[in-house]
C-alpha cells in the first residue's frame, strides 16, 4: 500500500502561508538563482563553502511581516523578533524563532515539510535543516520524506531534491550539503552537536565529532554554519536548556522555524492549531477511556516503588504505601532507605508487621527487597492485586482490538494496539546466551489472545500465528528481533526486517492487513515521535498512577485512520481512540485539561468565574478596640468553656453492637471496577460520559489482623470494650471478605454511637478568666482572598472588616451578611474568625454569626445559616449527623451565656421572628 496525501486541507494551507507570509519581500525565485555580489537581489549568494540563503528583508521589514501574519491568525502581535536567551537572560543567538503549534496527529510533520518545498518554490532558499531531539522522531521524519517524495514532486517540479541524515561517520557528506544549489533537506539529532569541542583545553574536551577541527582546519559544522540554513525543530520543547539553544545557535540559522504541539514556550507565535479545534472540526480521532481500577488494594501489603535516588554514601526510594490517619488509611508517598519498617511508617498498619523491613535498595535492577524476601519492583506494584490490575488491562485492550477488528478489517483498515510498559523485562527477558524470552506481560497476552481468538464471533478474523501478531522494539535489541520471534545475526539486512525496521520505518507494511503484527509493546521508544494512524488501543502497564502525560499518551494514535489504499478514513464513527488506564475516567480528564491549559489552551468559562480569579484586600477597621457596639456584642460571647462528660459503658457497648449487627453495609470479596467513557473535549472544557461500568470480585488471600487492636486504635475504647463489641455484633464472618473494611466500618458505627452519647452527655462550665482574645482580630488583617470568597461592605461602622468572608458556594451565607446591613435594627455584626472555636467531644465547632439587634430592648444573638427549600426553616434532622452533633454542642455552650440566644437559620429574618 502507499499511503495518500490531501494537498488541500485549509488548515494545513493556512499554516504553510503563515511562514511562507513571513518573507515577504524577499527577492522571488524565478530571478538569478545564486547571487554573485551584494547588488544582485536575490535569496542565496555564494562564499567559500558552496551556496548560502541569504536574507535580504531588514529586521523592520520581518518585524512588519510578523505581525501581518498574526493579524491575520488572530493571534497577539509580539513586540519585537524572539531571539534565544539562556537562564540568565543573556542573548544566546541574534536570528529570529517563529513558532507553529498543531495538535498532535494533524500533519505537523507534513506542514513543515512542505513549507520547505513552498520556500524553495517562492523565494529560492535551498538550505534546511531539520533539529530533531531523539531517534524515534528523526525516524519519522526520514519515514515522512521517503513517502511524502512522490507527492511533493507532483505539487512542486524542481529537479533535484536531496535530503540525508547526519552521520558522524561520514561527515564529509557535510561538504555536499554546502556546495549543491539543489533543494538540500538535513536532519541531524540534537546530541550530535550539541557538545562542543574545546581547544584550549588541551584535547581533553574533544566534543561531538561535528564540532573536531579536521586536518583541512575546518570543523565539519563550518560547513553548515556558512549556508545559513533556515532551521526547522521539530518538538523544540525538549531544546530548551542552555546547552541545546547554544547549539542551536552555533548552526548560524538564518530563522528557526518550531513546530509542535506542546511548546514551553512560544517565540513569535505565527500560526495555533490547538486541541479543542482539532476535535472541533474531526481532524483528530475521539477518546475514549477503559477505567480498569482496584476498589480495594488498602486491604493488600501495597507498595509502589517510584524512583532512587542515589548519592556518595546512601541510596533511598521513593516509594507509596497506605499510612493509616485519624480519618482511614491514606496512600502516602516515602522516601525509604535500608532499615526502614514499612509497620512503624504506616503509623503501625497492621498488613506491613510481618517484616516488611527495607533490607536492599537496587536502583540498577530497579527494586527494593523486604525482610520477609518480598521484592517490590518500580513499575510493578506490590500486592496480589497490581497484576490482577495488568492482567485486566491487557485483556480489556484486547477485547476492544477484536471488536473493532471485526467491524474494521472487513473494511479494509487495519486495527492495531500499542502497549507501553515502564520495565522492559515485564515484556521479553534477555539471556546471556541464546534468543530473548517472553516475560510475563507476554505470557498473559498470549493465553488473552488465544481465549479471544478462539470465540466463535472472531474465529475467521486471523489467520496468525499467536508469536506472529505481536511484538515491540527496546533499546537492549542488541540483535535485531524479526516480527515472528526469532533472533537475528548481527547483519544490515537482518536489521532490515526485524522490528525495529516494521516498527519505526516501515509505515505502509505495518499498516497493510498481510502483516500479522497487530500489538505492539513499548518501552518509552515510542512515546514521542512515532505514531501510526490505525492505532484504535493503547494501553499502559506501569505503576498505579502513570507519569506519562495523557496529551502524549493519546498522541501516538490521534491521526485519522487509513484503509488499504492508503486513503484517510474521515468517519467519526470509526475514528475513536481507547485509551485502557488503571485510573478513573474522571481524573484521565482532569489530568488532560490541565495539560491543556498548562499548555495555553485556555477554555470558556462564565464572566462569574473571571471575577473570582481577582483578589481583594481584606482590612480590619481602626479603632475597633473602643466601638460601644462592638465591645458589648464581644463581652457577651468571649468567655471559654470546658466541657464534662458522662456516658454509661453498657449503654455504648450495647447500642454499638445492635448499630454493627443491623445497620452495618454487608462485606463483600474485593471488587475491581470496569467502565467505559467517552471524553469530550468542548469550549468549556474536558469532560467524560461514562457509557458502561462493572464490577468484578477478585479471588484474594489476606493476612487477618489483630481486629481488637485495629479497632482500639480508631475509637480509643478498651481492647475489653471493643472485644464485647465484635462478639455480641455477629458480624466476623464478614472479616473473612476483607479484613480492612471490616475494621474501618467496625470503628465507623462504634464512633458514631459514641459521639451520640458523648453529646447526648456533655456539659459545659465557663473556664475562669480565660476569653477569646480581642487582639487576635488584627491578624486576619490584610488577607489577599478572590474576591468570591469576600463579601463587600457598604456600611462598615456596622462591622470590623472592609469585607465579609464567606463560602463561595454559601448563598444563605452572602444573603446573610447583606441583609445585616440593609437591616437598621442590627446595630453590629461580624462573621467569627475561624480561630473562634467551641471544644466539643466531636471536635473543634466554629459558629457562622454573632450580632446585636435593637428594638424595644438589645439581643443578642450567635446564629449558624444553613441553605435548604423547607418553607419553614431549617430542619436539622437533615443536616450531616457530625454536624448536628456539633450544633447541639454549640447550643449548650451558649445556654451559660446571659441574654446570647443560638438559632440555627437560613436567613436574617427567621432569626429576628
Amino acid at each position: 500500500m502507499k499511503l495518500q496525501f490531501d494537498a488541500q486541507q485549509d488548515f494545513q494551507l493556512a499554516a504553510i502561508q503563515a511562514t511562507v507570509g513571513l518573507f515577504a519581500g524577499q527577492p522571488d525565485a524565478s530571478q538569478l538563482p545564486v547571487a554573485m555580489g551584494d547588488a544582485t537581489p536575490s535569496s542565496l549568494q555564494f562564499n567559500e563553502q558552496g551556496v548560502a540563503n541569504r536574507r535580504v528583508i531588514t529586521p523592520e521589514q520581518w518585524l512588519e511581516n510578523l505581525h501581518a501574519v498574526q493579524a491575520q491568525q488572530n493571534l497577539s502581535a509580539d513586540e519585537a523578533l524572539a531571539g534565544l536567551q539562556d537562564d540568565k537572560g543573556e542573548m544566546i543567538g541574534a536570528f529570529p524563532n517563529f513558532t507553529v503549534e498543531m495538535e498532535t496527529g494533524t500533519g505537523k510533520t507534513y506542514v513543515y515539510l512542505r513549507s520547505i518545498h513552498e520556500l524553495h518554490r517562492r523565494y529560492g532558499f535551498c538550505k534546511f535543516v531539520i533539529v530533531v531531539p531523539s531517534v524515534a522522531i528523526r525516524e519519522g521524519v526520514l519515514k515522512s520524506l521517503d513517502i511524502t517524495r512522490a507527492h511533493f514532486q507532483t505539487l512542486y517540479d524542481f529537479g533535484r531534491v536531496e535530503h540525508s541524515v547526519y552521520d558522524s561517520a561520514r561527515v564529509n557528506q557535510l561538504r555536499n550539503f554546502a556546495l549543491s544549489d539543489a533543494l538540500q533537506i538535513l536532519v541531524i539529532n540534537i546530541d550530535a552537536f550539541a557538545k562542543d569541542s574545546d581547544e584550549s583545553s588541551g584535547g581533553k574536551r574533544r566534543g561531538n565529532v561535528i564540532n573536531q577541527r579536521r586536518e583541512t582546519g575546518l570543523r565539519p559544522i563550518e560547513f553548515i554554519q556558512a549556508t545559513n540554513p533556515i532551521v526547522l525543530l521539530d518538538e523544540p520543547q525538549n531544546m530548551e536548556t542552555d546547552k541545546r539553544k547554544k547549539a542551536i545557535a552555533r548552526l548560524n540559522p538564518l530563522c528557526t522555524l518550531r513546530y509542535s504541539a506542546t511548546h514551553r514556550d512560544s517565540y513569535n507565535l505565527i500560526y495555533k492549531l490547538d486541541p479543542l479545534r482539532a476535535y472541533e472540526l474531526g481532524l483528530v480521532k475521539q477518546i475514549s477511556v477503559d477505567s480498569v481500577i482496584d476498589l480495594s488494594s488498602r486491604n493488600q501489603a501495597f507498595i509502589e516503588v517510584e524512583s532512587f535516588k542515589t548519592g556518595a554514601r546512601s541510596i533511598a526510594a521513593k516509594a507509596t504505601i497506605w499510612v493509616n490517619q485519624a480519618g482511614g488509611p491514606k496512600k502516602k508517598r516515602l522516601s525509604l532507605k535500608n532499615g526502614d519498617d514499612l509497620f512503624a511508617l504506616s503509623n503501625q498498619r497492621e498488613i506491613y508487621r510481618e517484616g516488611f523491613i527495607v533490607n536492599e535498595i537496587d536502583a540498577g535492577e530497579g527494586f527494593v527487597r523486604f525482610a520477609n524476601d518480598v521484592t517490590a519492583r518500580i513499575g510493578v506494584p506490590h500486592g496480589n492485586l497490581g497484576e490482577t490490575i495488568l492482567k485486566l488491562q491487557i485483556e480489556a485492550t484486547v477485547r476492544r482490538h477484536f471488536e473493532k477488528a471485526r467491524k474494521l478489517e472487513p473494511q479494509g483498515i487495519k486495527v492495531l494496539s500499542v502497549f507501553f510498559i515502564d520495565r522492559v523485562a515485564s515484556y521479553r527477558v534477555y539471556q546471556p546466551d541464546g534468543p530473548p524470552s517472553l516475560g510475563p506481560f507476554g505470557h498473559w497476552f498470549e493465553d488473552c489472545y488465544r481465549r479471544y481468538a478462539a470465540m466463535p464471533e472472531y474465529a475467521d478474523l486471523y489467520d496468525f500465528e499467536v508469536a506472529q501478531v505481536h511484538n515491540g522494539y527496546f533499546a537492549q535489541d542488541k540483535r535485531a528481533v524479526s516480527p515472528y520471534g526469532e533472533a537475528d545475526c548481527k547483519t544490515k539486512a537482518a536489521a532490515e526486517s526485524g522490528a525495529f525496521e516494521l516498527i519505526m520505518r516501515d509505515k505502509e507494511r505495518l499498516l497493510d492487513r498481510a502483516e500479522p503484527l497487530r500489538f505492539i509493546f513499548s518501552h518509552s521508544a515510542l512515546r514521542e515521535g512515532w505514531d501510526n494512524p490505525n492505532v484504535f488501543q493503547i494501553c499502559t502497564l506501569a505503576e498505579t498512577r502513570s507519569e506519562i502525560k495523557k496529551s502524549q499518551e493519546i498522541g501516538r494514535g490521534l491521526r485519522l485512520c487509513v484503509n488499504q489504499d492508503g486513503q484517510r478514513v474521515f468517519d467519526r464513527a470509526i475514528n475513536r481512540l481507547t485509551v485502557i488506564a488503571n485510573e478513573a475516567y474522571e481524573d484521565f480528564a482532569n489530568q488532560l485539561q490541565g495539560e491543556m491549559e498548562e499548555a495555553g489552551l485556555a477554555f470558556d468559562r462564565t464572566r462569574m468565574v473571571q471575577d473570582e480569579r481577582a483578589k481583594v484586600a481584606v482590612r480590619l477597621r481602626k479603632g475597633y478596640q473602643s466601638d460601644p457596639a462592638f465591645l458589648e456584642l464581644w463581652q457577651r460571647i468571649q468567655q471559654r468553656t470546658r466541657y464534662r462528660v458522662q456516658y454509661d459503658t453498657a449503654e455504648l457497648i450495647q447500642q454499638a453492637a445492635q448499630r454493627i449487627r443491623q445497620h452495618m453495609r454487608p462485606i463483600e470479596r474485593p471488587k475491581i471496577a470496569l467502565s467505559r467513557a467517552d471524553i469530550e473535549i468542548g469550549k468549556r472544557g474536558v469532560s467524560g460520559r461514562q457509557t458502561g461500568y462493572r464490577t468484578q470480585t477478585v479471588d484474594a488471600c489476606f493476612q487477618m489482623p489483630d481486629f481488637v487492636s485495629q479497632i482500639q486504635s480508631r475509637t480509643g475504647l478498651g481492647k475489653s470494650t471493643v472485644a464485647r463489641i465484635l462478639l455480641q455484633a455477629e458480624r466476623m464472618s464478614d472479616a473473612l471478605n476483607n479484613p480492612q473494611l471490616f475494621i474501618e466500618q467496625c470503628a465507623e458505627e462504634i464512633n458514631a454511637i459514641k459521639r451520640e452519647l458523648l453529646v447526648g452527655g456533655v456539659e459545659y462550665l465557663k473556664l475562669d478568666g480565660q476569653v477569646y482574645a480581642l487582639q487576635r482580630f488584627a491578624s486576619d488583617e490584610l488577607r489577599e482572598l478572590f474576591a468570591c470568597n469576600v463579601q463587600g461592605v457598604g456600611k462598615p461602622e456596622k462591622t470590623l472588616f472592609s469585607h465579609i468572608v464567606i463560602d463561595a458556594n454559601s448563598g444563605p451565607e452572602r444573603a446573610f451578611a447583606q441583609a445585616c446591613e440593609e437591616n437598621d435594627d442590627v446595630s453590629f455584626y461580624i462573621k467569627l474568625p475561624r480561630w473562634f472555636e467551641i471544644d466539643t467531644p466531636v471536635g473543634k465547632y466554629n459558629p457562622d454569626w454573632a450580632l446585636s439587634y435593637r428594638n424595644y430592648k438589645t439581643l443578642y444573638f450567635v446564629a449558624e445559616t444553613k441553605g435548604g427549600t423547607d418553607a419553614v426553616g431549617i430542619r436539622e434532622d437533615l443536616l450531616r449527623p457530625l454536624e448536628q452533633l456539633k450544633i447541639e454542642c454549640g447550643r449548650r455552650h451558649f445556654k451559660q451565656f446571659e441574654q446570647v440566644s443560638f438559632r440555627v437559620v437560613k436567613c436574617l429574618d427567621e432569626l429576628l421572628n
